[in-house]
């Protein structure tokens, strides 16, 4: 790990209590809307915070380990001063040239957002660069690095994702026979907020159940997860079958800008 400076990782007993009180309240919601047996994953979403909200989480009696960054270089300093165990997920927009340096984070444990064929290359380029480098290595270098493939279910034309179909159909194809250190673990979506807040069943969340059920029809294997739902949905998504949601605000509380967080480097620009 980098050397980490004092402040940053110092963890203040009352945030510490908060963040996990936090949290406990949030998993208990989850419980509470699964009606299944099946295990929802919870990604805590920890952009713009500091390193020490992250440690006083995963360092707690009951550890969490999945924890999700946007931003490039915010991702790869946390994973730099903070502990190797940590299951990192980048849920940004990708940018192309940027996937390469993402995939060589070593424990860079799942990327939520592929979009395109290009992106999946490269990702797949630099975790094959990653594992020929720390190949005998205790690092978890050498695993498949899961994706989820974005999909836009909603037809939002600024927001990222494949579009439902063909395109989906054939990325995911793509993605389980042609990349071999990646895994195709499911399908992502960012349902529009409005619908979210209409109450009742998303559309953008059936809809994803929908292409998710056509895809696997099609390429097969292993189960294709959902990841859909964020603060201010997932219990609803949890409902509808959602195998993993992410959320920032209900754990972390209101974030800062991103210029008054000072983060290293420049916003993400939309995928290109």
């Amino acid at each position: 790990m980098a050397s980490p400076s004092e402040d940053e990782m110092h963890i203040d007993p009352q945030r510490a209590k908060q963040l996990i009180d936090n949290i406990s309240q949030v998993t208990r919601l989850i419980k509470a809307a699964n009606k299944s047996s099946r295990e929802v994953r919870l990604i805590a979403v920890s952009k713009l915070k500091p390193p020490a909200d992250v440690l006083a989480l995963h360092t707690a009696s009951n550890p969490h380990l999945h924890f999700g960054e946007n931003y490039l270089q915010e991702l790869q300093h946390k994973a730099s001063v903070l502990p190797s165990t940590i299951r990192w997920h980048f849920i940004g927009a990708l940018q192309t040239n940027k996937c390469r340096p993402l995939a060589w984070i070593p424990n860079l444990w799942c990327v939520e957002s592929v979009d395109t064929i290009k992106k999946a290359d490269q990702l797949e380029k630099g975790r094959r660069e990653l594992h020929e480098r720390e190949e005998g290595n205790e690092l978890q270098a050498g695993e498949t690095l899961r994706v989820f493939v974005q999909v836009n279910t909603s037809g939002e034309m600024l927001k990222s994702g494949s579009e439902p179909g063909e395109e989906t159909l054939e990325l995911c194809r793509h993605i389980r026979e042609k990349t071999p250190y990646l895994k195709l673990a499911g399908l992502m979506t960012i349902g529009a907020i409005a619908r979210s807040q209409e109450g009742g069943e998303n559309e953008d969340f059936v809809r994803l159940r929908e292409v998710r059920d056509e895809v696997q029809e099609m390429i097969g294997g292993d189960r294709l997860e959902l990841s859909m739902g964020m603060s201010a949905d997932y219990e609803t998504a949890v409902q509808m079958g959602s195998d993993e949601v992410r959320v920032g605000t209900g754990i972390f509380g209101d974030r800062p800008t991103r210029e008054d967080a000072a983060v290293k480097g420049d916003v993400e620009k939309r995928k290109k």
